[in-house]
């Protein structure tokens, strides 16, 4: 049963990894901000940085999948839900100063040729996420073959738009990306 310091560690661990990569992140900065003692991080994470990051990226890859769908589920349809969503992720990166983005391709940009357990942990989770939005496509009638182009090309199409944001700081690729996702998911329906 994770405790309140655990989760407190995870959850400013993610917060930092989105905002400075994960060589960016110090150990120092992670108590510090999770107002933990530094004990704390080896008795929660023994091996170290690394197994911290592998947890972070798991529990920050679930959480993601839940948000999206939470707005497809609020959304009268899954072709405004997909719109939803994109236009949802670039008001989060304007009004973080395009700072609050995915922390699982950042690290996956950062450090997958580094750490295996880092590249296993952002490979699985963008798997599950093919998996699930795949399922969720399928779902509301998409073919099940494809289903599974379908939200490889919409978690493609976001988590590339975030980089370009991130470096032109501005939401245009979200714009066109969330776009494209759109009318993918729409022509994938059976009624297209």
């Amino acid at each position: 049963m994770p405790t309140r310091t655990k989760d407190r560690i995870l959850d400013v661990t993610a917060d930092l990894f989105r905002q400075y990569g994960f060589t960016g992140t110090g150990m120092k900065q992670i108590v510090a901000a999770a107002n933990a003692p530094f004990g704390s991080l080896y008795h929660y994470f023994p091996g170290g940085k690394e197994e911290l990051g592998v947890a972070v990226i798991h529990r920050s890859g679930e959480m993601y999948f839940e948000l999206f769908e939470t707005v497809v589920e609020a959304a009268p349809d899954l072709v405004s839900g997909v719109r939803d969503f994109f236009a949802g992720a670039a008001l989060v990166l304007r009004d973080t100063d395009y700072a609050d983005a995915c922390p699982i391709a950042t690290v996956a940009l950062e450090v997958a040729s580094r750490s295996e357990p880092l590249r296993q942990a952002t490979a699985e989770v963008f798997e599950s996420w093919v998996t699930r939005a795949a399922a969720r496509l399928a779902d509301h009638g998409v073919p099940d073959d494809r289903a599974r182009e379908v939200a490889i090309l919409i978690i493609s199409a976001l988590e590339g738009a975030f980089i370009l944001c991130r470096a032109s700081r501005t939401t245009e690729a979200l714009d066109v990306a969330g776009a494209a996702a759109t009318a993918a998911v729409r022509s994938a329906l059976p009624d297209a």
